[in-house]
């Protein structure tokens, strides 16, 4: 299996940490990174929306937007009736596991653009989609029982946290100003996200290191979940793909995205959604478990997967 280059800088900072070796990361480095891969991604998108944007979006997003409402309802009986957790918990796990994760999307595009592979240019599109359904439905999964949920403050952490923000906010000027009009700050937004990408990975391998002394804490089934679930939102990521028409390559973007967990805007949403579940599971499951599986084995694989399916 190939592995991307900007992988080994995930490697690096996770062998770093086992080794117990200095390295000391800014925290505010790393919120600027994000901030940086967000907008860049959603420019780079909203760029190609505004030259390929076709009648076929619709039915195209309204078909992604469906995997972030059945993930979250697939997993979540299966974190209650198997993993004997809680219905707050529960539902938080799930609703990450129904989202998605920026970077392990910017890994996937990162691995098709080294080997030249073709994807749909707009797909920044799908991302900003999935980032949302999962969060309702996890409210809506944790509140079955009549709960009273403060509605103003959880629709505003939703839709107003820094990923979805940046994220659509990105996609949008990106439309609006198109590519005659992005030239003058694409050289910063595509000539350096390879490399912030790369800095992004070294403080994940950093995290993934940290995480994994929690999973003693929490057994063995959020370790066994955290690598099976993936493997059943790409299957059904991939199904989606290949039923709306993708390419290959947007084909396993859209298994990627249906494999990742959410570790920036679902944790804000559910934390103040549903106060009372342990975030300290679906962190430990995401980040330390499903990040990295998805990084070094899942991405490769999905795409070995599809490759055969398409031939």
């Amino acid at each position: 299996m190939q592995i991307d280059i900007v992988v080994a800088f995930f490697m690096l900072g996770f062998i770093a940490r086992v080794l117990k070796a200095p390295i000391d990361f800014p925290e505010g480095l790393y919120k600027g990174i994000i901030l940086f891969l967000l907008l860049a991604i959603g420019l780079k998108g909203g760029i190609a929306l505004n030259e390929y944007s076709t009648p076929n979006l619709i039915p195209q997003s309204l078909a992604v937007l469906s995997i972030g409402l059945i993930l979250p309802l697939i997993a979540f009986p299966i974190l209650v009736k198997v993993g004997g957790f809680g219905r707050d918990d529960a539902a938080s796990v799930a609703a990450h596991y129904g989202s998605v994760s920026i970077g392990t999307y910017a890994v996937a595009v990162s691995f098709l653009e080294s080997s030249g592979a073709y994807y749909e240019p707009y797909f920044p599109l799908f991302v900003a989609i999935l980032e949302i359904p999962a969060i309702a439905v996890g409210v809506w999964l944790a509140t079955r029982d009549g709960v009273a949920i403060q509605t103003k403050k959880i629709l505003r952490e939703v839709f107003l946290n820094q990923g979805v923000l940046l994220l659509v906010g990105g996609l949008l000027i990106g439309w609006w100003a198109g590519e005659a009009r992005s030239a003058s700050v694409m050289p910063l937004f595509a000539g350096m996200f390879q490399g912030t990408l790369a800095l992004f990975l070294l403080y994940m391998g950093l995290v993934a290191a940290d995480k994994i002394s929690l999973l003693r804490q929490h057994g063995n089934f959020i370790a066994s979940f955290a690598v099976v679930m993936p493997l059943v939102g790409a299957s059904l990521g991939a199904l989606v793909g290949h039923y709306i028409g993708l390419s290959q390559g947007g084909t396993v973007l859209l298994a990627t995205l249906g494999a990742s967990a959410s570790y920036i805007a679902v944790p804000a949403a559910m934390a103040v959604a549903i106060p009372t579940a342990n975030q300290s599971l679906s962190i430990t499951a995401s980040l330390a478990v499903t990040f990295p599986f998805n990084v070094l084995v899942g991405i490769p694989l999905y795409a070995a997967l599809v490759a055969w399916f398409y031939g």
